[in-house]
């Protein structure tokens, strides 16, 4: 089969389009025929093992453990493994696995759930990681209420965009924060107010919410805590700026250690995915309250080319790589 494999951490030119042996489904484990594959600014971490933090939790110190990159997935099942009771062979799936920049990919069952009847593969591929961190952020970290008013710093972004429909969808006030080319998209997922970042600096406006979801922000704590109620929540799901070592994640660790000492709720999380929660993606999309916006498509073979686009800060919502057409 043809994948997508890098031996080393480094830029894009680490990766190769290779002929692999195709694996074999084990116990509890499916075998899915890949047809599309998200991607996000995860897996270019993952490319090039920045920061370090990601090798000493366990990915690989000197070189990636998984050499194959890609984290979401859609597909067909192709075959099951020994104790699989959920799927059956030509089901079409979405889930998430180690791997998926391939064409055929081994994941535990529990990593997949039945694709939405209303997605094509390439919308489902665009949905597990960046849905469901959107929703574990929003849902279960923030705890998001009707009529409290959201900022979303990042809206634009994969996550972004999933995050201003799911707090409409929970009947917050939602105000996005994105660039300029971004905030027709932003308004058209359901923003009820959107700020310009290249024109007005919402920390020194007079506006004060109840949340704010910070996606891949740089600002520092300080900053935002001044746009929060006298009892609001901050949540930051990541961050691009930083060390070699901590990176953006300096931020996270600055807010949990200062939380029991204010008023404001500073919050962080690790989003884990799990079949439950792929469940209730996949409600939200039939229903029409998650629309996946898929920025661009690109050929299994132009992965690399992904790659630097999203580190160049082009990616418009997610971007997804088309392996079986």
């Amino acid at each position: 089969m043809k994948a997508i494999v890098q031996d080393v951490y480094g830029s894009k030119d680490v990766l190769q389009l290779r002929e692999l042996d195709k694996p074999i489904a084990g116990e509890g484990e499916v075998l899915v025929r890949v047809h599309a594959a998200g991607l996000d600014r995860g897996v270019w971490h993952m490319m090039t093992g920045l920061p370090y933090l990601i090798r000493i939790l366990g990915f690989g110190f000197r070189g990636p453990k998984i050499p194959v990159p890609g984290m979401d997935v859609s597909g067909e099942v192709e075959s099951v493994g020994s104790g699989v009771t959920r799927f059956k062979v030509g089901d079409e799936v979405f889930g998430t696995c180690e791997g998926s920049f391939a064409e055929f990919v081994c994941t535990k069952e529990e990593k997949l759930a039945l694709k939405p009847e209303s997605s094509s593969f390439e919308e489902a591929a665009a949905l597990p990681v960046s849905a469901l961190t959107a929703l574990h952020g929003l849902r279960d970290c923030a705890q998001l209420e009707a009529g409290q008013k959201i900022l979303i710093i990042g809206a634009g972004g994969g996550v972004g965009t999933y995050a201003v429909e799911l707090a409409k969808h929970y009947g917050a006030i939602v105000t996005g924060v994105c660039g300029p080319s971004k905030q027709e998209l932003v308004r058209s997922v359901g923003a009820d107010h959107v700020i310009d970042y290249t024109k007005d600096d919402f920390t020194e406006l007079d506006e004060r919410y109840d949340q704010i979801f910070d996606i891949a922000g740089n600002r520092p704590l300080s900053k935002l805590r001044r746009a929060l109620a006298p009892r609001g929540t901050l949540v930051i799901v990541g961050g691009e700026e930083g060390d070699r070592w901590l990176g953006g994640t300096h931020r996270q660790i600055g807010a949990l250690l200062l939380s029991p000492f204010v008023k404001h709720n500073l919050r962080s999380f690790i989003s884990e995915e799990n079949q439950a929660d792929l469940q209730v993606v996949k409600e939200l999309a039939e229903a029409g309250a998650l629309k996946p916006v898929i920025g661009k498509t690109y050929p299994l073979e132009q992965a690399a080319v992904a790659l630097e686009d999203i580190e160049a800060g082009h990616a418009t919502g997610k971007s997804v790589i088309l392996v079986a057409q």
